[in-house]
């Protein structure tokens, strides 16, 4: 792959990264506010409790980190059957 792909591969993997971390961050969130009635916690907070602050780190990092690896896979999938080289 030449240099003006791979260019054009990063800029695709990330404008599609960006937008499904957004989306999946929105429903994270929503998600959280359904299940507890509240807020999101703040972790930086000092009077919210460790184990809700832990509690949405790990949920917020798991959803997150799944959604890129599947749009990830989406993404090359997609480049390489429209371009029709792997990124």
């Amino acid at each position: 792959m030449g240099a003006t792909q791979k260019l054009f591969w990063k800029l695709y993997a990330g404008v599609i990264g960006a937008v499904t971390t957004i989306a999946a961050q929105r429903l994270l969130k929503a998600g959280w506010k359904l299940v507890t009635g509240n807020e999101p916690p703040s972790v930086t907070d000092p009077d919210t409790p460790v184990l809700e602050a832990i509690t949405w780190a790990l949920a917020s990092g798991v959803g997150i980190g799944v959604t890129q690896v599947l749009t990830q896979r989406m993404a090359a999938r997609h480049w390489e059957r429209e371009i029709g080289s792997r990124q």
